[in-house]
């Protein structure tokens, strides 16, 4: 029997099964991570993960290794697999970069939006809206990542949003406390949100890039806030 003969012969559900049961168990990994609950510093045990998904853990360990290569996560010899921590340094580089990539999307978004569009970004408006009322952080980090990344993919360009997708991930490392330590710090960012989808609505890309702009460098701002407030209290 040729090589080609025996690939034949393999049953596509199981080709398709082993195939996809890294991408699962990476996007069930990755979606604790950036909802929040798995933070940074946690670690990540291979046989408790592969319990919880019901998988044997060659799955996991490539799920872990895929993740590690995305920025999320960190080996450390004889110790385990780690959620990994995004410096205050290396959290302004990737601010700097995202900014860039979201002014470029609302700007090539604002001269192709449609109604179908619009109504998606006002629907995650309300849901943020929801997540404010509740005081609900851990939430509106959630809906947050979603309305941003609608806008990305809206744009049209692939490749701006696998690069954004990957940046996020790790930004969402270091971002998350920002909107848990000041009580304003919601209200704030949703009152920017909707700004945003105004001028996108109205196809104004000048006045999106730019309040893109504003709205990424206060997300840094209210980061750094955060982080300077958590040094404090650990150091006292």
């Amino acid at each position: 029997m040729t090589e080609n003969m025996e690939i034949q012969t393999l049953d596509p559900i199981e080709v398709l099964r082993s195939h996809s049961l890294p991408a699962l168990v990476r996007d069930e990994i990755e979606r604790n991570i950036i909802g929040g609950a798995l933070e940074p510093g946690d670690k990540l045990n291979e046989a408790d993960w592969a319990a919880r998904m019901k998988v044997s853990r060659g799955p996991v360990r490539e799920a872990f290794r895929a993740l590690e290569q995305a920025g999320l996560l960190r080996t450390e010899k004889n110790r385990g697999v780690f959620v990994r921590t995004v410096s205050l340094e290396e959290a302004d580089e990737i601010y700097a970069v995202r900014a860039a990539l979201e002014e470029a999307a609302c700007r090539m978004l604002a001269a192709r939006i449609d109604a179908k569009q619009v109504a998606l970004l006002r629907e995650h408006l309300d849901a943020l809206g929801d997540a404010v009322a509740a005081h609900d952080p851990d939430a509106y980090a959630r809906i947050n990542v979603a309305f941003h990344d609608a806008i990305v993919a809206a744009s049209g360009n692939g490749k701006l949003h696998e690069t954004y997708r990957r940046l996020v991930g790790e930004l969402s490392l270091f971002r998350r406390a920002a909107l848990s330590v000041h009580a304003d710090a919601m209200q704030q960012s949703l009152a920017e949100h909707r700004a945003i989808v105004t001028a996108l609505a109205s196809r104004d890309p000048a006045r999106a890039e730019m309040l893109m702009r504003a709205h990424v460098e206060g997300g840094r701002r209210r980061a750094h806030a955060a982080y300077e407030e958590s040094s404090e209290q650990s150091s006292a």
